[in-house]
C-alpha cells in the first residue's frame, strides 16, 4: 500500500508539474520566437545600411570622378590660356624689339648722313678750293649729295 499512496503522490505531482510544463514551454517559446524577431529586425537593419553605406559609396565614387574631370578640364583651360598669354608677351616682346630696331636705324642713318655731310663738305673745300662756310650752302650741297647718294643706292638696289 506504500507502494499505491507513493504512486498516487507522483501521480499527483505530474498533474500538477504537467500544468505547469506547458505554461513554462509556452513562455520560453514566446521568447525564444521574440529573440529570433529580434534577430531578424536588426539583421534587416544591418542589410538596409549596408545598402545605404553601397549607395553612398557608389555616390562617392561619381563625385570623386565628376570632381577629378573637372580638374582634368581645368588643367587643360589653364594650359591653353598660358600658351596664349605666352604667345602674346612672345607677340610683344617681338614688336617691341622690331620697334627699337628701327628707331636705332633710323637714328644711326640720321648720324650717318650727318658725318657724310660733314665728311663731303670737307672734301668739296678741298676738291674746289673754296670755303663752303655759309650754312645755307653748306645745306643745300649736303642735301644734293645725299639725294644723289639715294638715288644711286636705289638704283643699284633694283639691279
Amino acid at each position: 500500500m506504500v507502494r499505491g499512496r507513493a504512486r498516487s503522490s507522483w501521480f499527483r505531482l505530474l498533474e500538477a508539474r504537467s500544468s505547469e510544463v506547458p505554461e513554462g514551454l509556452g513562455q520560453r517559446t514566446e521568447q525564444i520566437e521574440g529573440g529570433i524577431k529580434k534577430a531578424e529586425d536588426a539583421q534587416a537593419e544591418a542589410a538596409a545600411a549596408l545598402e545605404q553605406y553601397r549607395a553612398q559609396l557608389a555616390e562617392a565614387r561619381t563625385e570623386a570622378a565628376q570632381i577629378r574631370e573637372e580638374a582634368r578640364t581645368q588643367g587643360q583651360q589653364i594650359i591653353a590660356d598660358m600658351k596664349v598669354q605666352a604667345q602674346d608677351e612672345s607677340d610683344r616682346i617681338v614688336a617691341a624689339g622690331h620697334s627699337q630696331l628701327v628707331a636705332q636705324r633710323q637714328q644711326i642713318v640720321a648720324e650717318l648722313r650727318s658725318d657724310l655731310g660733314k665728311t663731303a663738305v670737307d672734301l668739296a673745300e678741298k676738291v674746289i678750293g673754296e670755303s663752303l662756310a655759309d650754312d645755307v650752302k653748306r645745306a643745300g650741297t649736303v642735301d644734293r649729295f645725299l639725294n644723289e647718294l639715294d638715288t644711286v643706292s636705289a638704283d643699284s638696289a633694283r639691279k
